[in-house]
């Protein structure tokens, strides 16, 4: 069993690179599809952009159970709170990838009768969940950060009262634009945080799009998934990048 999750992880660089390229094509083909001498280009790029969806279904087909043993081991989290968000996270990006092998079946004619509006509307909501699950356990990691510098705040406060010290406390005291503050700060000192953030929020607007939550275009979707695969190839390049489980 670990030895097929490592091989899962090496192909998670493979997995990237072909999503880069997906989200280039769909966000170069949408940037240029209204000039008149462009037609074939275009064409290209959405049939490179559909190859490359294609290879990374067939590139996803043992995920599943890589997903089913990072929920085993998140089940052993000493907090509650990254325990339930990990896990439901890791459980419902499991079934996506059921989803996700049962309509690479039917793409390559194994499956042909099945109802593929069914399972694309099932594997985007099971995203969906997964990806809402992530941004609860990154929301837990700053609010607990935030708490933990103003107490530090408080104290120094109490502490000392020149003028340097007493810095946060003025920027506290603006309401929104201390809070905005506060946490560019948090983050900037965690970029992992950060990172795990980005790519969040990033991942998010395809499943609000495609489930009609948020309307956007090919264009904002690209960018986000080319952002998104940049923050992904990073983190894998550089581990101590990754936001710890």
């Amino acid at each position: 069993m670990e030895g097929f999750v490592e091989f899962a992880n090496r192909s998670q660089g493979r997995d990237q690179l072909f999503r880069a390229t997906q989200y280039t094509c769909m966000l170069l083909s949408y940037l240029i599809e209204r000039k008149a001498d462009k037609e074939k280009l275009v064409m290209k790029l959405k049939q490179l952009e559909s190859s490359m969806s294609s290879g990374r279904k067939m590139l996803r087909l043992g995920n599943m159970v890589h997903a089913l043993v990072a929920a085993k081991r998140t089940t052993q989290l000493p907090d509650v709170v990254p325990r339930f968000c990990l896990t439901a996270s890791n459980l419902t990006r499991a079934l996506y990838f059921v989803c996700d092998a049962v309509l690479w079946l039917n793409s390559v004619g194994l499956q042909p009768d099945i109802d593929k509006p069914k399972w694309r509307n099932w594997a985007t909501k099971c995203y969906y969940i997964s990806l809402l699950m992530n941004l609860g356990r990154d929301w837990y990691e700053i609010s607990w950060r935030l708490e933990q510098a103003i107490q530090e705040e408080k104290i120094k406060e109490n502490s000392c009262w020149d003028k340097h010290n007493q810095k946060l406390n003025g920027v506290k005291s603006d309401g929104v634009r201390g809070f905005l503050l506060l946490l560019f700060q948090i983050l900037k000192k965690n970029p992992p945080l950060l990172l795990d953030l980005v790519k969040n929020l990033c991942d998010l607007s395809g499943p609000l799009d495609t489930l009609g939550i948020y309307k956007t275009n090919p264009g904002v979707i690209g960018f986000c998934g080319v952002l998104s695969s940049l923050v992904g190839i990073l983190t894998l390049a550089s581990p101590h990048l990754k936001l710890k489980q």
